[in-house]
């Protein structure tokens, strides 16, 4: 299935499994859990996967390199600092927070799933092949970050 590699915008991606998240929730409505500080917990869950983007964002601009994830090779270097001394994909990350921040808004536990779906899609069909195209691209240097830095946490 390499032929999706790189190939949907991962917002793209986050967006349809938030749309599988609501159905799943559609669905399912008996397991839904009305807890008071839900809206509280999805807020702030939110707002750091969002600022979690903004921050990975800002090191791809300050480091005058491409944060287009379509097009890996065009990187011009490998950003490590800041955020990315602690994961190397802090965009996904943020998406990921994003979309499990919308779950605990809809309160149904099985959405969840749609994170999982989101996790397994963009590690495969996104990360991996980067991977690829920067060990290809950048050879040692980004193959020492890549073992000293965890993929996602």
């Amino acid at each position: 299935m390499a032929f999706i590699d790189n190939k949907i915008p991962p917002p793209i991606i986050a967006a349809i499994c938030a749309a599988l998240a609501w159905q799943i929730s559609q669905l399912t409505p008996e397991l839904t859990l009305l807890w008071e500080p839900r809206m509280v917990v999805a807020i702030a869950i939110g707002l750091l996967g969002l600022t979690l983007d903004m921050v990975s964002l800002l090191a791809f601009r300050r480091a005058d390199t491409t944060f287009n994830p379509l097009s890996p090779e065009k990187a011009n270097t490998v950003v490590q600092g800041g955020i990315y001394r602690l994961t190397r994909n802090p965009m996904y990350l943020g998406l990921a927070l994003i979309l499990f921040g919308f779950c605990i808004y809809l309160g149904n536990p099985l959405s969840i799933l749609a994170v999982i779906a989101f996790i397994a899609y963009i590690t495969r069909f996104q990360i991996i092949p980067e991977e690829r195209a920067l060990t290809e691209k950048f050879g040692q240097s980004y193959i020492q970050y890549r073992n000293s830095v965890r993929r996602w946490l």
